[in-house]
């Protein structure tokens, strides 16, 4: 028997070793919908059901995972992002991926191909391009693979975007009023306000003031102004806040009228100090978390990226283009003490929080174990693997991590955190590992024998656990 006699690549059971893995993913895992409570996909391309031409418009463009990998492989910038036609960029991409062995695009990209675009046994590479330009475009020019048929095609019941506070969430209405394609709700993303030291933030100020019809002066008006938006995320259904911060700080915040007095100075184009906008933001989060709690939603926080390291790359193309790493910042006090807070006045809204740095896996686990209760199963949840943990290591850590220091049980599960429809192949790339972890666990004996029983915590973390965290109150 040679090799490829033996070895399926990327087949029906690819990353499931062993039979007890086989059966959790086919029996239970695989027929599961998808919840995908944190994405950074276009409302406009959902709502408006957007026909794609071609893989490029669909897949690189926005997605910073095959610009960085490209930018490796020594691709000119000019095919990545610059002004080169779309098939040229796909080419750029298909010269990459033969790189790409050990990458989980090389996975990510060979399952998109096969699902939902149905192009099997095929490789992406410069010679067969030409091969998979043509044969994908064929597909998306069908009804079934519009914007919302693709979400179907991978049984997405929910898809979370999100949103700054100022955004009208016009798509997110029409899209409810059609009545098709999956539910879409927004997700209040407040990062510009909380960061009082960032040049722009006057003038993101005026945009609030526009938005929510409050003029700002003073820090109770900031306030007023940010209760309008989330009352009108509210009427759109919105469930789930998102906050990044690259460092959280906790700063025992100024007093009213010193908050007062550090808008007037930013508007005056004062700097501040550190200690100042620290105890401004430590201000304004609490504030948030607080009424996060009040209305029943999820607060989500993803710590520790180190972003737009490339100034010249921030300066020529923008932000979320690839040039950010994993920071080595501490935070466990100041992330504990914006929680302890929250908690002793019993205003903690349900939180995921998520790290970029997986050192701080246990740490974090650890610290959103010391904040349960209220009857609420993983009320502080140590959230799926992100970012540039969202590979088979990354994936297996942190669910090791879930287990050893928590619930397995209350986990809420996968997420895609990306720009790209296709990307929910993530999802079952998550599922195939998940099953493949239990699996193998029960085969050494150190899980029962029970595949119903285990196929009952698959289920819950694929699907049930989410449902229930955003949804029931």
């Amino acid at each position: 028997m040679t090799f490829n006699d033996r070895i399926d690549f990327m087949g029906p059971d690819f990353l499931l070793e062993n039979e007890a893995a086989r059966r959790l993913y086919h029996e239970h895992a695989a027929c599961m919908p998808v919840c995908d409570y944190h994405s950074h996909l276009s409302p406009v391309e959902i709502a408006g059901n957007v026909q794609f031409d071609n893989l490029t418009e669909l897949w690189l463009k926005g997605d910073h995972y095959k610009w960085r990998a490209m930018r490796c492989a020594g691709i000119d910038e000019r095919r990545i992002t610059g002004d080169r036609d779309d098939r040229e960029r796909f080419q750029a991409w298909a010269e990459t991926v033969p790189d790409c062995l050990g990458n989980p695009l090389y996975h990510w990209t060979h399952l998109e191909l096969r699902h939902p675009l149905g192009i099997e046994n095929t490789l992406l590479s410069p010679e067969t391009a030409e091969e998979i330009w043509t044969a994908s475009r064929a597909r998306l020019s069908t009804p079934e693979l519009r914007a919302q048929g693709i979400l179907d095609s991978f049984n997405v019941r929910t898809v979370c975007t999100t949103d700054d506070p100022v955004d009208p969430l016009d798509e997110h209405r029409r899209h409810a009023v059609s009545g098709k394609g999956p539910t879409m709700l927004p997700t209040f993303r407040a990062d510009a306000v909380l960061k009082i030291e960032q040049p722009g933030f006057v003038d993101y100020l005026g945009e609030l003031e526009a938005a929510s019809g409050v003029p700002i002066r003073r820090f109770d008006d900031l306030l007023a102004a940010l209760g309008q938006r989330l009352d009108h995320f509210a009427a759109h259904g919105c469930c789930l806040s998102d906050h990044s911060l690259e460092k959280p700080v906790f700063v025992v915040p100024p007093t009213v009228a010193e908050l007062d007095r550090l808008i007037d100075r930013r508007r005056q184009g004062a700097a501040l100090t550190a200690e100042a906008s620290g105890g401004f933001t430590t201000a304004v989060l609490l504030w948030l978390g607080r009424e996060y709690a009040r209305r029943g939603w999820v607060m989500q926080l993803h710590l520790g990226a180190l972003r737009s390291l490339s100034q010249r790359g921030l300066a020529e193309i923008g932000p979320n283009s690839g040039f950010d790493a994993i920071g080595d910042v501490t935070y466990a006090e100041p992330l504990a003490a914006i929680l302890d807070t929250l908690d002793r006045d019993r205003a903690l809204p349900r939180t995921v929080v998520y790290n970029l740095n997986p050192r701080d896996n246990e740490m974090l686990a650890s610290l959103a174990g010391s904040f349960q209760g209220d009857g609420i199963p993983g009320k502080v949840q140590f959230g799926a693997a992100w970012w540039f943990n969202d590979q088979r290591d990354g994936i297996e850590r942190q669910l090791t991590t879930q287990m050893q220091f928590g619930l397995l049980r209350s986990f809420v599960g996968m997420l895609t955190d990306s720009r790209s429809l296709l990307s929910f192949s993530r999802h079952d790339y998550f599922r195939r590992i998940f099953c493949q972890m239990l699996g193998a666990q029960m085969q050494r004996g150190e899980l029962p024998n029970d595949t119903d029983r285990i196929g009952h915590l698959v289920r819950a973390v694929c699907y049930d656990n989410v449902q229930r965290y955003l949804f029931e109150r």
